[in-house]
């Protein structure tokens, strides 16, 4: 059995998880669930997160999704052995900030449906990433260093719920690195606004009048280099794949997603979301709390 896989259900655990602006658990509906499915039922945020431990049917999930149906609540089986984990590793855009940063750099020049277009396909794993991001910066030279500051400033801004995964995960003993496909320039100045302990992301290249080139520098930061991290990561924490938590929402994500202990795709593209090992589509970063055990008296804000 792979570390991702799932295992016999009484050494499992059903997570139901709402989003915490919009808390819809309730006793009732989770007790029905548990007649249906059989464990313990243990709340680790009242409305908002519930578990159930050791379920004794073989279909947990899909009699949760049924009772729960029309309800946006996220349900998700993890296993009980290691849920806690060691490490994280974060995409960027669209995932720990809500925006994509290239888009919003394009829309200082007028590009932005131009380039939003091309990024949506990337992401959707319609186009090679490395590829599509040569074409997209090209199409941003010329534009200067104050004016991409002043994007990062005013126009990005934090996914609820990263800042309390982060320090939470941190509290209790954990490395946490975002990696991502985008820039430096954004990367490193989010990831210490967030609380992360490090930062990969691609160099853009400048003229002497800190202006875009066009260019990326070398290597590029793409799919393999976030598994790679994830590898090197793991080894310097003397840790196994299983202690590893991963969360992204693209197609350079998904290599990530399904090498981590537990992957993530949070509000990912549908084609993404599928192929992922666990998905949140409705909670949000607090989600992956949740789905490791903490209860919200733990969190750390």
């Amino acid at each position: 059995m792979s570390e991702q896989s799932v295992p016999a259900q009484a050494d499992s655990i059903l997570c139901l998880i709402s989003n915490p602006l919009d808390p819809v658990l309730n006793s009732k509906i989770v007790a029905r669930i548990q007649d249906e499915t059989g464990g313990e039922i243990n709340w680790l945020a009242q409305k908002t997160a519930c578990e159930i431990i050791a379920p004794k049917t073989g279909n947990t999930e899909q009699i949760a999704r049924e009772i729960l149906a029309g309800l946006p609540v996220d349900v998700a089986l993890v296993p009980k052995q290691n849920r806690r984990k060691k490490l994280l590793l974060a995409d960027m855009d669209s995932t720990m900030i809500n925006e994509e940063c290239i888009d919003e750099l394009a829309d200082e020049l007028g590009l932005k449906p131009e380039i939003a277009e091309i990024t949506a396909k990337a992401m959707r794993g319609e186009l090679d990433f490395t590829e599509a991001l040569a074409t997209r910066v090209k199409l941003l030279r010329g534009l200067d260093l104050q004016a991409i500051k002043q994007v990062r400033r005013e126009r990005i801004s934090l996914a609820p719920g990263g800042r309390v995964l982060v320090h939470t995960m941190k509290e209790y003993g954990s490395y946490c690195a975002l990696v991502s496909g985008g820039f430096t320039l954004f990367a490193d100045y989010f990831a210490k606004r967030i609380g992360f302990d490090e930062a990969t992301a691609n160099v853009l290249e400048f003229d002497k009048s800190e202006t875009l080139t066009g260019r990326v520098v070398p290597p590029i930061v793409d799919s393999s280099t976030k598994v790679r991290r994830l590898d090197e990561l793991r080894k310097k924490l003397g840790i196994q794949d299983r202690q590893t938590l991963a969360v992204g929402d693209g197609a350079n994500d998904l290599a990530m997603l399904k090498k981590a202990g537990m992957g993530v795709a949070l509000h990912a593209k549908p084609a993404i979301a599928a192929a992922a090992p666990f998905r949140i589509e409705h909670g949000d970063l607090s989600a992956l709390l949740y789905l490791q055990g903490y209860n919200e008296e733990e969190f750390v804000r």
